[in-house]
């Protein structure tokens, strides 16, 4: 009994561990975008071409994160997790030191190299950690970064670069990732593969320029300064590379990316599925403040006062998570994450200037708890049904479908509401998007949510009972 209390009590603190590395990195994502107007002042530039640093770090993610497990397993979590914060440290202080477009370019791809290794190794060490019968919380923990981030990222980049410099956003990684490094070292043990595999050289080639073209494409559909041909051209490449490296992955006796487990149910509901969830519901957060600002005239901090209702709505929901996880099951409260996400993501576009404000913060706390919900569960239901052994090789997959929907999320809310600007100018181009637009792009993620649905309906109604998820029986 003391043994197994040692243990879980060592999981539990690997797992806040790994949420706080997590909580640098998903913030460090989100946090530069209200500081781009007084970075393109420093470098005597446009805010637009600032959008190449952020781009590059994307890209950095796409192309690395799909090596990361097989990294971990050749030199060991440990000495690669520390690795990871260590880059990411460094690249965060030449970030914070640069003083051009091409000098910060360059550190935000080195930060994407570390964050890249960062956060799907930080998530192998803890699921490989922690007993199924815990695995529900441990997953829950780290989850909250994710999820709070992107909403506490753009009013805290606001205020930092309001009363110090956009510099210190970057800076302040310092003695974070100093600190993190010395508990890594001295907590995590230095676990690896002992089987010695190759590196699947021609499967890193596909799966990183699959996934490069993907993010870029939508990254450049979502720019209403260019064309749709070479954005289409990019995910069609896309599509190419990717039913390449799934059709290399069935050949190769190692393959880099293991698309086997997707024949576990439970964890392909998670990737398939929940991609298509992911996308819509992270097209919400960059819709929103935007809405306020330009539809309603509402100021940046008033904007970003009413978000942080959201990231209440987040915390809020955190305390009830797991019990419904325990006490619905994954596929009901999967159901009701993901329908009523939909509800409210939708509801925001019905929104105006005239609503009462406690119904504009009700519709915001919702969206929030129930984004919540959705991903948490999501998160924890990727592991469920899956052997310790392939755990490395699901956190790999895992980490490099949860990256890409997030920055396509944002490209897709960007693009949602290009769309709507065209059709509802009848192809013209409007100098200011309204309410309308706005309505349209609410309603096309809300939609791309719902059509997520039948994936969840066709889960086992007692999917994830091996780890606590109710006590529901088998269809």
């Amino acid at each position: 009994m003391t043994d197994l209390t040692a243990n879980n009590r060592r999981s539990h603190h690997l797992a806040l561990l790994v949420a706080a590395t997590f909580f640098m990195e998903y913030l460090d994502t989100t946090v530069i975008a209200t500081a781009l107007p007084q970075m393109a002042r420093s470098f005597h530039t446009g805010p637009n071409e600032l959008s190449i640093g952020m781009s590059a770090y994307m890209l950095a993610l796409a192309v690395f994160i799909p090596v990361s497990g097989w990294i971990a397993d050749r030199f060991g979590t440990r000495t690669v997790f520390a690795t990871a914060i260590g880059v990411f440290t460094i690249a965060s202080i030449l970030c914070g030191l640069s003083n051009s477009v091409g000098e910060f370019t360059a550190a935000r791809l080195l930060q994407g190299l570390g964050g890249a290794m960062m956060v799907p190794v930080g998530r192998m060490i803890v699921v490989r950690n922690t007993d199924k019968s815990r695995l529900i919380q441990a997953i829950s923990t780290i989850t909250w970064p994710g999820i709070f981030a992107p909403v506490i990222g753009p009013p805290l980049g606001g205020f930092i670069t309001d009363v110090a410099s956009w510099r210190w956003i970057f800076l302040l990684n310092v003695p974070l990732g100093l600190i993190a490094i010395g508990f890594v070292l001295s907590m995590v043990r230095n676990e690896r593969d002992t089987t010695r595999r190759g590196l699947d050289l021609v499967g890193f080639a596909l799966s990183g320029a699959a996934l490069v073209c993907l993010m870029y494409g939508t990254e450049l559909a979502s720019r209403e300064s260019t064309g749709l041909l070479l954005p289409f051209v990019l995910m069609g490449a896309a599509a190419i590379l990717g039913i390449g490296s799934f059709m290399h992955a069935g050949r190769h006796p190692h393959p880099l990316i293991d698309y086997a487990l997707l024949k576990v149910p439970t964890f392909s509901v998670t990737v398939v599925s929940g991609s298509l969830s992911r996308i819509g519901i992270n097209g919400v957060p960059y819709l929103m403040p935007l809405l306020f600002q330009i539809a309603f005239g509402m100021s940046a901090f008033k904007s970003g006062m009413i978000l942080l209702v959201s990231a209440l709505g987040n915390f809020g929901m955190k305390a009830l998570t797991t019990p419904s996880m325990k006490h619905l099951g994954f596929r009901m409260t999967c159901l009701i994450g993901v329908g009523f996400s939909a509800v409210f993501s939708i509801a925001c576009g019905f929104l105006t200037p005239d609503t009462m404000m406690w119904v504009i913060l009700v519709v915001v706390f919702a969206y929030g708890a129930m984004r919540s919900l959705t991903f948490s569960t999501l998160a924890t239901l990727a592991y469920v049904d899956v052997d310790k052994p392939d755990m490395g090789a699901a956190s790999t997959l895992w980490s490099a479908a949860q990256q890409m929907t997030i920055g396509m999320g944002i490209a897709f809310g960007a693009l949602s509401l290009r769309g709507a600007t065209v059709f509802n100018h009848d192809g013209g181009h409007a100098e200011m998007h309204t309410l309308h637009d706005f309505r349209l792009a609410f309603i096309v993620c809300g939609v791309v949510i719902l059509l997520s649905l039948p994936g969840y309906l066709q889960m086992a109604r007692n999917a994830g009972h091996a780890v606590g998820g109710g006590s529901g029986t088998a269809r």
